[in-house]
């Protein structure tokens, strides 16, 4: 089982891969960073990309009938969305929220370039490491 170092270097096997990250969505930090940055700056995508996480997470509107999970990430539990998908002219951000034993406040970041990525790979391969990741 790979811990975030092992994790994040093995995101960044998938074609196109640009960067990738743990982020916790409550704090807005980086907890583990590979490759490049959107904007230059790990810690800048880390926070922007939390607030969207968050928003996804908390909202009722994203949680369809049927979806809610048997807990809430404030108790300890999944948040309902599995992950987010962004699109841009040059790329794509997808989102995987990570189960913990805690808090399931942290989720993987994948940056993609749109020519060269794999969108469907990135999001089952991406599902499977955060099964896998092993939070210490």
């Amino acid at each position: 089982m790979p811990g975030i170092d092992e994790c994040l270097m093995e995101a960044m096997t998938l074609p196109g891969a640009r960067g990738a990250s743990l982020v916790d969505w409550n704090s807005g930090l980086a907890l583990g960073t590979a490759g490049e940055s959107p904007v230059g700056d790990h810690e800048t995508t880390a926070a922007e990309t939390a607030e969207l996480a968050r928003a996804a997470a908390e909202f009722d509107s994203f949680t369809a009938p049927g979806d809610e999970p048997e807990s809430t990430p404030a108790d300890g539990g999944a948040p309902p969305v599995e992950d987010l998908i962004v699109t841009t002219r040059a790329g794509y951000h997808v989102l995987r929220f990570v189960r913990t034993s805690f808090d399931s406040s942290v989720f993987l970041h994948l940056w993609l370039d749109r020519d060269t990525g794999n969108l469907a790979l990135a999001r089952m391969r991406l599902g499977d490491l955060a099964e896998r990741l092993v939070l210490g």
